[in-house]
């Protein structure tokens, strides 16, 4: 038997703009990795691991735009 839940929030409007921000800096982080990753399989035939993929985020975040 399968079961499906639907839940609903209503964040404050703090909650929210804290919510965009995360959702943000995370879909920056998946596109720089996937960016990344492409670049390195298509100019090197190159695979770029979970590691390496760490390794490049502690980087990132010791770039002043970032």
């Amino acid at each position: 038997m399968e079961r499906a839940f639907n839940y609903r929030f209503y964040p404050t409007l703090e909650q929210e703009s804290l919510l965009r921000r995360t959702l943000g800096c995370v879909r920056l982080v998946y596109n720089k990795a996937l960016h990344e990753r492409t670049q390195a399989w298509y100019q090197r035939q190159e695979r770029i691991d979970y590691a390496q993929t760490s390794s490049l985020l502690t980087a990132w975040k010791k770039q002043e735009e970032l």
